[in-house]
C-alpha cells in the first residue's frame, strides 16, 4: 500500500505567502478570554500514514470527560492507493490541552481500518500488545527527542551565514545570542507539555543552530510512546505561533557535525535493581546479535547512514559497539550507572524521526523474549 505523507514538516511548500503561514497570534487572545461553557473541546490526535509527524481534528463534547474511556470514537480520511478512505480514532490517553485550556481535552489515539483491525500505518497496537507480555518486568524507557527549527526560508532559525558551522560545540549548552536561537520556542513548549501533563523531564539546546532536545520520561511500558507523540504535535503548535517550523529530519545538512538523534533509555525494574549491571551487559549482547535488524527498523538507511559515521558523538551504521560514558558507540551505559551497578541503558541508534512506538517494540522484543527465551536462556532481565 503508498501511504501519502500530506506537507511534512521539512518540506514545505513555498508558494505560500509566509504572512499566511503566521498570522497575528495575539489576536485570538480576546476569544480565549470569553467565559467557559458547559462544552468541552476534544483534540483528537493520531500519526499520519508515513509515520514522521502528528494529526489533528477537534470537536465539542457535551460535557468535560473525566477520564479517556469518557471519548467517544472519531473518524479521520487519509489516501491509500490514491483512494480516499477512512480510519476510526480510538482514544487511548488524555491530556490537558495548553492552548485553549480547560475544560478542553488533547486525546492520543489509535487507529483502525475499514475492517476495524489496527491500521497498518499506526504501530501503537503492535507495542501494545509486547508491552502487555512483559509488563511484570516493568520496563521503563526516556526518550531524547531532538529537533531543528527551521525558517519560512528553510534555513535554521536565526542562522543565514554559509558556510554551515564547523563545530557542534560552539553552540550545545551554550548561552547569548550570538550562539542561541529559538530558546523562547522551546521554554513555551516545555512549559505547553507541563501543563498538558506530558511527561517532559527536561530540555537542552543541541549542536546546531537552532537546534534542540526535549526528553521524555521516564515512562513505563507503552506510556513513552502515548507521551512521546503528544509532546510532537504540541512542538508543531507552539512553532506555528512563534512562525517557525520544526524539523525532525535526521540530516538536514551533508555536514558531518550536523544530526539529529532521538536516543531511547531502557530498563527493566532487575536491571534498576542491586546487581542490576550485569543485567544490562546481557541485554546489550542481545542487542549485539540484531544490530542490522534494529537500524533497518529505526529509520530510513539513506539517511542513517550519513548519520551513523562513528566518532565523537555517532556510532558506525554496520558494526554494533558499546561502552561506558562513551557517545561514539551503539549503546551507552552511563557512567552513575557503572559506578552504581544498576540503571539503565542508552540507545543511541534511533534517529529524530523515529516512531518510539517502534523503538520501544523492539527494544523489549530483543531485550526480553518470552517465557523460555531464545535457545532457552533466563527470560527475565
Amino acid at each position: 500500500m503508498l501511504y501519502v505523507c500530506e506537507t511534512p514538516s521539512d518540506s514545505v511548500d513555498m508558494s505560500f505567502v509566509p504572512e499566511t503561514m503566521c498570522l497575528h497570534r495575539l489576536a485570538r487572545m480576546p476569544y480565549l478570554a470569553l467565559p467557559t461553557v458547559p462544552h468541552c473541546q476534544v483534540t483528537y490526535i493520531w500519526i499520519s500514514p508515513c509515520g514522521k509527524f502528528p494529526k489533528g481534528k477537534t470537536r465539542t463534547l457535551d460535557s468535560e470527560p473525566q477520564s479517556v474511556a469518557d471519548v467517544p470514537r472519531f473518524n479521520a480520511t487519509l489516501w491509500i492507493d490514491d483512494v480516499l478512505t477512512e480510519i476510526t480514532l480510538v482514544p487511548v490517553r488524555m491530556f490537558r490541552d495548553p492552548f485553549t485550556r480547560d475544560p478542553n481535552k488533547l486525546v492520543m489515539c489509535d487507529a483502525l481500518d475499514l475492517q476495524g483491525t489496527p491500521a497498518q500505518f499506526h504501530r501503537r497496537s503492535e507495542c501494545a500488545k509486547a508491552m502487555e507480555e512483559v509488563k511484570d518486568q516493568k520496563p521503563w524507557f526516556g526518550f531524547e527527542q531532538e529537533f531543528t527549527l527551521m525558517a519560512l526560508d528553510q534555513h535554521p532559525f536565526g542562522w543565514r551565514d554559509d558556510p554551515y558551522p564547523t563545530t557542534r560545540t560552539y553552540y550545545c549548552s551554550h548561552m547569548g545570542l550570538e550562539k542561541i536561537w529559538g530558546r523562547d520556542v522551546s521554554l513555551s513548549h516545555y512549559q505547553a507539555c507541563l501543563y498538558a501533563g506530558v511527561k517532559i523531564s527536561g530540555i537542552t539546546n543541541e549542536g546546531g543552530p537552532a537546534q534542540w532536545e526535549f526528553q521524555i520520561g521516564p515512562c513505563e511500558g507503552i506510556e513513552l510512546g502515548d507521551h512521546a507523540w503528544t509532546a510532537r504535535y504540541i512542538l508543531f503548535r507552539v512553532c506555528e505561533d512563534f512562525g517557525v517550523i520544526p524539523s525532525f529530519h535526521p540530516k538536514l545538512f551533508d555536514h558531518p557535525l550536523w544530526s539529529s538523534d532521538g536516543h531511547m533509555n531502557f530498563s527493566t525494574e532487575a536491571m534498576r535493581s542491586p546487581g542490576g549491571l550485569t543485567r544490562i551487559h546481557a541485554a546489550i549482547e542481545r542487542l549485539a546479535q540484531r544490530h542490522m535488524e534494529h537500524v533497518a527498523l529505526y529509520g530510513d538507511e539513506h539517511n542513517n547512514r550519513k548519520r551513523m559515521i562513528g566518532g565523537s558523538l555517532s556510532s558506525a551504521f554496520d558494526t554494533f559497539s558499546w561502552r561506558t560514558a562513551s557517545r561514539s558507540v551503539s549503546v551507552r551505559i552511563p557512567g552513575h550507572v557503572h559506578s552504581e551497578g544498576r540503571g539503565y541503558l542508552e540507545d543511541r541508534r534511533p534517529p529524530s524521526d523515529c516512531d518510539p512506538y517502534v523503538v520501544c517494540q523492539a527494544l523489549v522484543e530483543t531485550c526480553l523474549p518470552p517465557p523460555g527465551g531464545h535457545n532457552g536462556e533466563d527470560a527475565i532481565l
